[in-house]
């Protein structure tokens, strides 16, 4: 199965919850088997969880491309704001219940059991940094 497809099935199940994040329900949806759809959550989670991910495909940027963006903060808005070259967005997926390990470490401000994604691009729009899980809390990006 092509790693796009996987990824949409892994998405999809992410951003749905009760029912509709079903294996049943996914599967019906993608037009594969029931049994595929954890075999691919499960495949998709371990690749962006692996170290070997993170630094193929997600690293910091040169200092170049820095000033480069940070020209590019500067000519596109307020030049004041040069040196904010760096952007972080982020967001919280829904989970359908308490998980079983931990569970209390899943618990957001929202008072959801969630995960918290987030991703921090460039001004090119060029991944450096993905972060999922427990692994951001609060009080630990408070440096």
């Amino acid at each position: 199965m092509p790693i796009d497809e996987q990824l949409a099935i892994a998405l999809f199940r992410f951003g749905h919850y009760g029912n509709a994040a079903s294996t049943l329900k996914v599967a019906l949806w993608a037009g594969i088997g029931f049994g595929t759809v954890p075999l691919v959550t499960n495949r998709v989670l371990k690749a962006t969880c692996s170290e070997r991910f993170r630094k193929s495909a997600l690293h910091w940027s040169s200092p170049q491309a820095k000033e480069a963006a940070k020209a590019w903060v500067q000519d596109a808005s307020c030049p004041a704001w040069r040196d904010g070259w760096l952007m972080v967005d982020g967001t919280l997926v829904p989970l359908f219940m308490r998980p079983g390990f931990f569970g209390n470490t899943f618990f957001d401000r929202k008072s959801n059991y969630s995960l918290n994604v987030q991703v921090s691009p460039c001004s090119y729009i060029k991944v450096f940094v993905f972060m999922q899980g427990l692994y951001l809390r609060s009080y630990q990006l408070r440096t």
